[in-house]
């Protein structure tokens, strides 16, 4: 029997991704015939793909990494990645009259825009997702009052929310969506007054209901995506839960693959960052080495 090789047909970049990595080539193409040249940053990295960063890097494209760095700056253009800012730093970029580029994926910006308006009304804002990630940060930035985040079902049963104060529920785009689902259940029966709205991408849903299912019929399943990329690394925790055999690798250069006669089925599937290069080197390669 042959050895079949499944690529989920979703892997790759998404609609977000794919427009703010495009923005920033499309500033590099603007300025070589430009008059004015300017240089241009990322706030943060483009997207989590250290190659696709480092291309850019290639051809003069700066990260800023903190808001320091961009208090630094005297001009220049300044590009805001797909898993958007806060106000404050929109604010600042304004303020020093640097020329802003905005590619905050649209499915972010519509979190930014409900969260502004609903802690301006006094409600409550939850975010579910993961603390810390850049996604979250910024819509925490669009909160007028302090934002509470939770990822977990501990987290969730030991909310504390000052007596009747409305809550108002949003979701990371690519935090996994049974778990979403299972927090607001806990929340709904904690008797907190609260409106959910699940924020989460559809191309998130996507990808992770299509990588459950190839991983459930695969022998060896690979996952590919940057190793600070949050929506690869639920992949990879989907992916697991339904085949032992499951590896996390950024490039083909990590893939240390040994099949044994037995394997019949490898899955692929990818993250919303990475490029379909990759993907196609690892597919080839699996293809062609079994």
């Amino acid at each position: 029997m042959m050895m079949e090789v499944k690529l989920a047909k979703s892997a790759g970049f998404c609609f977000g991704v794919k427009r703010a990595v495009e923005t920033v080539y499309e500033q590099i193409e603007r300025q070589k015939i430009s008059d004015k040249k300017l240089s241009i940053y990322t706030y943060g990295p483009i997207i989590h793909n250290e190659q696709v960063v480092k291309d850019l890097e290639e051809k003069g494209v700066r990260v800023l990494q903190n808001r320091e760095e961009l208090e630094s700056l005297k001009e220049g253009i300044v590009v805001i990645r797909s898993h958007g800012i806060g106000k404050d730093i929109c604010e600042l970029i304004e303020r020093k009259g640097l020329v802003c580029v905005d590619a905050t994926c649209p499915f972010v910006k519509r979190i930014h825009n409900i969260v502004e308006k609903e802690s301006a009304a006094g409600k409550q804002i939850l975010i579910i997702g993961n603390s810390g990630h850049p996604e979250v940060e910024g819509i925490k930035g669009w909160c007028s009052s302090p934002a509470i985040t939770v990822e977990s079902r501990e987290e969730m049963e030991n909310l504390a929310v000052e007596n009747g104060k409305e809550i108002c529920v949003v979701s990371q785009t690519t935090f996994n969506y049974n778990k979403f689902q299972e927090l607001v259940e806990i929340l709904k029966n904690s008797g907190y007054n609260s409106s959910v709205v699940n924020t989460i991408c559809n191309a998130t849903e996507e990808r992770q209901t299509e990588a459950k299912e190839i991983a459930s019929e695969a022998d060896v399943m690979i996952v590919i995506g940057g190793a600070h990329s949050s929506n690869t690394r639920k992949l990879y925790e989907i992916c697991s839960k339904e085949c032992a055999q499951t590896c996390f690798i950024q490039s083909l250069a990590d893939l240390k693959l040994e099949l044994p006669e037995s394997v019949r089925l490898v899955g692929i599937t990818a993250g919303a960052s990475t490029p379909n290069n990759i993907i196609e080197e690892v597919q080839n390669y699996v293809r062609n080495e079994f």
